[in-house]
């Protein structure tokens, strides 16, 4: 069987719509192609009891190898080899959500390192325009990432040595 649901659009919440569309369905044997929407979409037709297939489908040479380039053809030949034999399907293995989060904390981390490298590096090259040099330190030094706590603290050192340093030392001061 091949679903012909409707087109979802921008705004609409995906995952309650597949799973208002997909409960309604008796158990079934599900193949999809691999891709952005593929490891939380299978989890979920998994969850509502359905047998869900991934395919690779670069391996799959009905379809990397065809010249008629059509997602309703392409979904057909999915349901097909599904059927006939799902190794043809070079079936992928998906994380399980909770791997998925943290390599996607790692993926965060590492765009933020880089754009952070390419600010620091942007800055360098502004004043060396000038003639002028930042001293080296670590990145540390351009930003830094403080709790409010740590914050707290600090300002409140700050304000405890202003108060001191602006105290007479002694009584000949005072006169």
């Amino acid at each position: 069987m091949i679903f012909k649901g409707h087109k979802l659009t921008i705004g609409v919440d995906l995952g309650k719509a597949m799973k208002q569309t997909f409960e309604k369905i008796p158990r079934s044997l599900m193949a999809l192609e691999r891709g952005t929407h593929s490891p939380w979409s299978s989890r979920l037709l998994r969850e509502l009891g359905h047998e869900v297939l991934v395919a690779h489908a670069q391996k799959v040479n009905l379809i990397s190898k065809s010249t008629r380039k059509d997602d309703r053809h392409d979904a057909r030949t999915l349901a097909r080899l599904a059927r006939i034999d799902p190794e043809l399907l070079g079936p992928v293995r998906h994380r399980s959500a909770k791997a998925q989060i943290h390599l996607t904390v790692i993926r965060a981390r590492a765009e933020l390192v880089s754009a952070r490298t390419a600010l620091v590096d942007a800055a360098r090259g502004l004043v060396k325009s000038y003639g002028e040099r930042l001293p080296k330190c670590g990145p540390h030094k351009y930003f830094s990432v403080e709790n409010s706590e740590g914050q707290k603290e600090r300002k409140k050192r700050s304000i405890q040595e202003r108060k001191r340093s602006q105290q007479p030392s002694s009584t000949a001061e005072i006169r």
